[in-house]
C-alpha cells in the first residue's frame, strides 16, 4: 500500500496533465506562452487565444513539433479572438463547446501595457494634471481596461457551462474546474515606477486582483474555483521589447531596480510553469492570488 501512496505522489502522477482542455487567452506569447507550453508539455491540449491567427499557427506548429519529437501527449491549438468583447467571449466559448464540449482550466491571461505618462517637470499641480493628463490618451486607458480586466469577466462567465461540464467528463475527472487570472505585482504596487509609469496598467491589475477572490466567493455554488497569478518582471516582449526569438523566448537579463540581487534577470518559463501547474493540480487553494515577483515587493512599498 505503501508503494501506490508514494507513486500517487511522485510529479509524474501529480502533474499528468493527459486529458485536461485549458484554454489560455495571450497563450501565444510572453507569460501566457510560458504557461501553455508548459501544460502541453505535461500532456493538456491547450487552446491559446490572441488576435492573429498567422501568429497563433506558427508559434501552435512550432511547439507542436516539438512536443511531437519529445513524445509529448499535449498539443497547441489556436484561436483568433478579441476577448476585450462580450460577443466574442460568447463566440470563442460555443467554439470550445463543438471542439471539447467541456474545459478543464481558464487562464484569463492576456494583457497588454500602454499609457505611460512623463514625469511632471515640478512639483505643481499644474506639471502633475499635465503630465498625466497629456501623456494618457483615453482611447490607451480604455484598451488597457477592457483587455486586462473587462475581457476576463466576460470570459468568466462565458466558459462556466463548459468549466461545469469537466465534472461529468467520462471516467471521472482528476483535476476540479477553475479559472486563473493573471493580474500583476503591479495590483499592490504604489510605485508606478514598477508599473512602466502607467496607471491604466495599475488600474486594471488592481481590479483583476480584486475580482479574483469576489468571483471566487461569488462562485463557491457551483464549485469552479478562481485564483490568480502576480508575476513581477518575466523577460517578455512587454518588458523587455525587441528581445523575443522566434520560438516567443528572450533571453536578455532585465538588470533594473525591480529585481533582487538573487534574481537580477527576472523570472524564468519554469518559475513560471511550475506555478501554473501547482495550481491546476491543487484541489485545496480558492480565493488567492499567488505573488511571484522574485522578492520584488519586499523591497518596494505595497499594500500585498
Amino acid at each position: 500500500m505503501a508503494d501506490a501512496i508514494i507513486s500517487s505522489l511522485s510529479a509524474n502522477a501529480l502533474f499528468d496533465l493527459d486529458g485536461v482542455v485549458a484554454v489560455v487567452t495571450g497563450g501565444g506569447s510572453g507569460i501566457g506562452l510560458m504557461i501553455s507550453t508548459t501544460l502541453v508539455a505535461n500532456g493538456a491540449k491547450v487552446y491559446i487565444i490572441g488576435p492573429s491567427q498567422t501568429d497563433l499557427d506558427r508559434i501552435a506548429k512550432l511547439y507542436n513539433d516539438g512536443a511531437e519529437k519529445t513524445g509529448a501527449k499535449g498539443r497547441l491549438v489556436g484561436l483568433e479572438g478579441d476577448i476585450r468583447k462580450k460577443s466574442e467571449a460568447l463566440r470563442l466559448a460555443e467554439e470550445l463547446r463543438q471542439r471539447e464540449g467541456h474545459v478543464t482550466v481558464l487562464f484569463n491571461n492576456a494583457g497588454i501595457l500602454k499609457g505611460k505618462f512623463s514625469k511632471p517637470t515640478a512639483n505643481t499641480a499644474d506639471a502633475f494634471a499635465k503630465a498625466h493628463l497629456d501623456s494618457v490618451s483615453q482611447d490607451d486607458f480604455e484598451d488597457v481596461i477592457n483587455t486586462n480586466a473587462v475581457g476576463p469577466y466576460w470570459l468568466t462567465f462565458a466558459f462556466l457551462p463548459l468549466l461545469e461540464k469537466w465534472k461529468q467528463a467520462p471516467g471521472g475527472y482528476k483535476f476540479v474546474p477553475q479559472v486563473i487570472m493573471t493580474s500583476s505585482m503591479n495590483g499592490w504596487s504604489k510605485d508606478s515606477a514598477t508599473a512602466g509609469v502607467s496607471f491604466p496598467y495599475m488600474f486594471s491589475k488592481s481590479a483583476i486582483g480584486h475580482a479574483t477572490a469576489s468571483l471566487a466567493h461569488e462562485l463557491l455554488p457551483l464549485g469552479i474555483r478562481v485564483n490568480g497569478i502576480a508575476p513581477g518582471l518575466f523577460p517578455t516582449e512587454m518588458s523587455a521589447p525587441g528581445s523575443v526569438n522566434q520560438l516567443g523566448q528572450s533571453k536578455i537579463n532585465i538588470v533594473t531596480g525591480f529585481t533582487t540581487p538573487a534574481n537580477p534577470g527576472g523570472g524564468s518559463n519554469k518559475d513560471m510553469g511550475s506555478l501554473a501547474l501547482m495550481l491546476v493540480s491543487n484541489w485545496f487553494i480558492n480565493g488567492e492570488t499567488v505573488l511571484i515577483d522574485g522578492g520584488c515587493m519586499l523591497v518596494h512599498p505595497s499594500s500585498y
